[in-house]
């Protein structure tokens, strides 16, 4: 009997990492294709069967991007983009988060159960009306667009609330007797104890500005300002399309979150765990 739930339980195992390995393959695939097309020409990247390493790399398609674009400009709209936006987010969404779980006021779990309710709504049933306002701001056409309408989160303020939940109530009593107001207990004590989190929502608010597309094609006209989503556009034209350049472009992009993931991945990894589980 115990051979027998041995042999089980290792016959379990490898079927478990071999379903594991296979959904990394699966996953994997499309970026090794990217990287594969990145030094192809158009006629190599629809061959079929797939060459994975062409006879041929052609090299010139990452200068050809440099080229064309002026990526050291789209580069920098998107960083400074993301940057302020993300810093942005990690002020409102904790300052918020701290509101609902710390602060007794009325009706708190009604306005926040509210506040998750617009995590429903899809972009496109509030792409008009947002769009609207921002134009009779006189906004349109300008990064202020963009960052007004992304400087907050209800995801944001989820992740970090469930965090603020397991920071134990007395710590911020015993803070209150010796005389710390709440933002001062904020700042010195909430703050402090919520790196992990905080980065984990730094990394998911990167990501995602990093490559919007949708709201820069919205509010931008002026190619001055565009991001590099945005940049990628202008390789595709009506009756062409430069696929290896675009490839090759789309590698170049994709470059600084991968460095950015690899660094903090044990930090993400943390905050992940710590906004899911209270105690």
């Amino acid at each position: 009997m115990v051979k027998q739930k041995s042999a089980r339980t290792i016959a379990f195992t490898i079927l478990k990492y071999a379903v594991v390995l296979l959904l990394t393959i699966s996953m994997l695939v499309p970026f090794i294709w990217m990287l594969s097309a990145s030094v192809k020409t158009n006629a190599e990247i629809f061959t079929f069967p797939i060459k994975w390493i062409p006879e041929t790399f052609h090299w010139e398609n990452y200068t050809t991007v440099f080229e064309k674009l002026d990526y050291p400009l789209l580069f920098f709209n998107t960083v400074k983009l993301t940057a302020i936006i993300t810093v942005l987010q990690l002020i409102t969404s904790t300052l918020a988060a701290y509101a609902f779980s710390k602060i007794n006021f009325p009706e708190r779990e009604t306005l926040f159960l509210l506040y998750l309710a617009t995590m429903m709504v899809p972009y496109q049933v509030v792409m008009i009306p947002q769009f609207t306002i921002i134009r009779n701001m006189g906004l349109t056409n300008t990064h202020l667009a963009l960052i007004l309408i992304q400087a907050f989160t209800p995801m944001g303020v989820f992740l970090m609330k469930q965090f603020f939940d397991g920071i134990p109530n007395e710590l911020l009593e015993a803070a209150r007797i010796d005389g710390l107001g709440e933002f001062g207990i904020y700042y010195r004590i909430m703050l402090p104890l919520s790196k992990s989190s905080m980065l984990t929502l730094a990394i998911l608010t990167i990501t995602s500005t990093w490559n919007d597309f949708l709201a820069p094609l919205i509010y931008l006209s002026d190619s001055k300002l565009y991001t590099i989503q945005l940049g990628l556009r202008s390789l595709t034209s009506q009756y062409t399309s430069e696929y290896g350049q675009i490839m090759a472009a789309s590698v170049i992009s994709v470059i600084p979150i991968f460095v950015i993931y690899c660094v903090f991945q044990r930090y993400f990894q943390e905050g992940m765990v710590s906004g899911a589980v209270k105690g």
